[in-house]
């Protein structure tokens, strides 16, 4: 049965989805937005759940993101971030297996950050750029995770013990400094996980999380000088990862379906 249905886009204008619906399976024929057509793939019902994130903006920076000198790099950032399913998560999750259980990760933080690298790469971001020239700063702690033109990005998953130094890191990528730069930005973007997607995605219970980036803003107010995007990914939809203990000193994270 073919029908046509309506809602909300992101930008707050109708969008028209011509479905066809078959016992379990729905598909997407196309959508009309702005008078233009533009044809989808055929998904399964609930494969086709892209991920949500919540943001945080720090001086403006949503704001200063819409101008013209930032709105097209903004914009293929989030279509990476927004165009990452459910089941991409759960297909690179799977991947890490292909040679021994053993090697499954705990959580989905590895098949994310593999997927976001893979898109902003294909799209000409520089991956793990540092911050200067001098050889005295060079490794992890002085490398942006990403940089393209104006715009630096930190996807932060790790120890909460570095979340200041996450925030800071941007800071130094945009404001001059005696010490030689390899890069010169202008806005950064923070892109870790909320609390709720940390238990539900199998996180380690002692990363940096969303609701900990917002607190350090306020005491860190005088040191971080340039305008901050913190954004929030929100769980998955459709499964959940739970912890499997494989050996006596390996625990791995399962997909399970909801």
């Amino acid at each position: 049965m073919k029908t046509k249905i309506q809602f909300w886009g992101r930008e707050g204008r109708y969008i028209n989805f011509i479905k066809i619906s078959c016992r379990k399976t729905l598909v997407f024929l196309g959508f009309s937005y702005n008078h233009n057509l533009t044809i989808f793939n055929i998904f399964p019902q609930n494969r086709f759940l892209l991920m949500r994130f919540t943001s945080h903006s720090f001086r403006h920076a949503s704001t200063i993101l819409q101008e013209p000198d930032f709105v097209n790099l903004y914009k293929e950032l989030i279509r990476v971030i927004d165009g990452i399913s459910d089941e991409d998560i759960i297909e690179e999750h799977d991947a890490f297996g292909m040679n021994g259980e053993d090697r499954i990760p705990k959580s989905i933080s590895k098949a994310i950050n593999n997927l976001i690298k893979q898109r902003l790469v294909e799209q000409g971001w520089s991956s793990e750029s540092n911050i200067f020239q001098h050889d005295d700063y060079t490794g992890d702690a002085w490398r942006l995770d990403f940089a393209k033109e104006d715009i630096s990005v930190e996807v932060a998953f790790n120890h909460s013990t570095v979340t200041a130094w996450n925030l800071i890191k941007p800071v130094l990528a945009s404001e001059l400094n005696h010490v030689q730069k390899a890069i010169q930005t202008r806005i950064g973007v923070i892109i870790t996980a909320t609390k709720e997607m940390k238990a539900v995605g199998g996180f380690d219970s002692a990363i940096g999380y969303y609701e900990k980036y917002l607190e350090h803003l306020a005491p860190l107010r005088n040191l971080l000088t340039v305008p901050l995007l913190i954004i929030g990914l929100l769980p998955p939809e459709t499964f959940t990862i739970e912890e499997f203990q494989l050996a006596p000193r390996k625990k791995i994270g399962k997909v399970v379906m909801l």
